[in-house]
């Protein structure tokens, strides 16, 4: 605090943060307000002049289960391990969708976010934690049918159908983690903006979302093993269905998960001190 013209003036003093592991988190609390109206904004203009408003949280997801399963499930008759194709694949869908779409939206928030940024100082990454965190009403939305979808088909409840807590977790930390990494890149380097839409398909079929892991040949399964996304969904599917879990698999994308956040972490920090220059 200093004294001027005989008032309190409040100083801010912005310090370059020298420790490797440093990512700023207890700024990140103390801008908790700010990360939840950013967060809300995001909300809001998703839905502002939409017609059907937050029903298109429930509608999409829907749609594209009904045009997966069509295709995939009689068409092409992809293996769902016995279990109803349509909930398989909805287990599958569900954190996929919610995984492309917060990195969509979290890989641009800090280009789109230059408005603000270039103006005054606050932990840059709130703008992918924001992005992120928005997603999580579409997700709890769309989960409502795989509820329905789990009685109308006979899935069994019980303290598996618990599993799917943690697993949300682990998604939105995966999510969040290539999403912080995308952003610095794409801050520094616009091509990825370019290059995203490619990586997420290439992405969704790389992942057992409409099919099951099993169908790979052993010898190219440690491939699926390595994305994160692959444990997750199997853990869904696990959570819905009750089928065996697979631990060996959602070790690695906890392993997976965690290297990859903090790889984010590590280069959204060496970055975000250029960018007010480069935005």
């Amino acid at each position: 605090m200093a004294g001027e013209a005989g008032r309190d003036v409040e100083v801010t003093v912005v310090r370059r943060r020298d420790k490797f592991f440093d990512f700023g988190l207890s700024e990140l609390w103390e801008s908790r307000e700010l990360l939840f109206f950013l967060t809300w904004r995001d909300i809001k203009v998703r839905y502002k002049q939409a017609v059907l408003g937050i029903l298109w949280a429930l509608i999409s997801p829907f749609m594209t289960m009904v045009v997966f399963s069509l295709v995939f499930g009689r068409l092409a008759a992809i293996s769902s391990e016995g279990y109803p194709y349509p909930v398989f694949l909805y287990a599958g869908l569900l954190p996929w969708q919610f995984f492309a779409a917060a990195l969509n939206q979290s890989s641009q928030s800090v280009v789109m976010g230059r408005g603000i940024l270039t103006k005054v100082y606050f932990p840059r990454l709130i703008f992918p934690i924001a992005a992120v965190g928005a997603h999580l009403v579409n997700f709890a939305i769309a989960f409502a049918i795989l509820a329905g979808m789990m009685v109308f088909y006979h899935s069994p409840f019980g303290l598996h159908t618990l599993a799917v807590v943690p697993l949300t977790l682990l998604t939105v930390l995966a999510a969040l983690g290539v999403g912080i990494l995308i952003s610095a890149l794409n801050t520094a380097y616009r091509d990825f903006r370019h290059l995203l839409p490619f990586l997420v398909q290439l992405w969704m079929f790389l992942s057992p979302v409409i099919y099951p892991v099993s169908v790979v040949p052993e010898r190219l399964q440690w491939i699926l093993w390595l994305n994160p996304l692959t444990g997750i969904i199997d853990g869904y599917r696990y959570a819905v269905l009750g089928r065996a879990l697979h631990w060996q698999s959602l070790g690695i994308s906890v392993l997976s998960t965690c290297a990859v956040l903090s790889v984010g972490l590590v280069v959204f920090r060496r970055t975000e001190r250029r960018f007010a220059d480069i935005v």
